[in-house]
């Protein structure tokens, strides 16, 4: 309940959080690319995911002079809420320092939007971070992944692994997010949010 009315704090700390599934069966699917950002950004930061913490899978490096936190909550989807809080509080970082990476079906396929703050649209691990926090204003980075066709519900279309059509669109998309967390981490929200939100256009 700290999070609603969170006093200032001052924090030189960034948490870079993905939304997704542990598991290997979950790996590729389409609710787990919140997971593939984080892995991406491993690389882009040079940290290694190397401990379990707070719920998650988690790694700690310098970047630009700032302590940057990756993590994978590793409770699944629905209850990633409770590692997001729990880390928040252990680093002592505010919540505008916080980016979560998710799914969002209600984009389509190569769109990146970043957002300060918003509803969970239905995805579960944003809304049990926003209960957790009792805020729902925190910077979260929405990465689409498309409607599912016809009657199909959402809940089985997110767990699927992406389209052969559409992957080496989301390695793009990957890429872009990482670019968008670094101008983030470094000059702020509002500037990662003019430089990249939008869709990605296939070549």
């Amino acid at each position: 309940m700290i999070f609603a009315n969170q006093p200032p704090i001052e924090s030189n700390t960034f948490l870079l959080v993905g939304l997704g599934n542990p598991g290997r069966e979950y790996r590729d699917t389409r609710h787990n690319v919140g997971f593939q950002a984080v892995d991406r950004l491993c690389a882009s930061f040079d940290i290694k995911l190397s401990r379990l913490q707070s719920k998650a899978l988690i790694g700690t490096g310098l970047w630009d002079g700032r302590k940057i936190v990756l993590a994978k909550p590793q409770t699944f989807m629905n209850l990633s809420g409770q590692a997001v809080a729990s880390l928040l509080r252990f680093y002592k970082i505010p919540l505008s320092q916080l980016l979560v990476f998710h799914d969002d079906i209600d984009l389509h396929v190569g769109t990146v939007r970043i957002r300060p703050g918003g509803g969970s649209a239905g995805q579960r691990g944003l809304a049990s971070i926003i209960q957790q926090l009792s805020t729902q204003d925190f910077p979260r980075l929405r990465i689409g992944v498309g409607r599912p066709p016809g009657q199909m519900v959402a809940a089985d279309y997110v767990l699927q692994d992406f389209s052969k059509a559409d992957l080496e669109l989301i390695a793009v998309v990957l890429d872009r997010a990482v670019e968008a967390a670094r101008v983030f981490v470094q000059s702020g929200l509002e500037k990662a949010m003019n430089q990249y939100n939008g869709l990605v256009q296939k070549e």
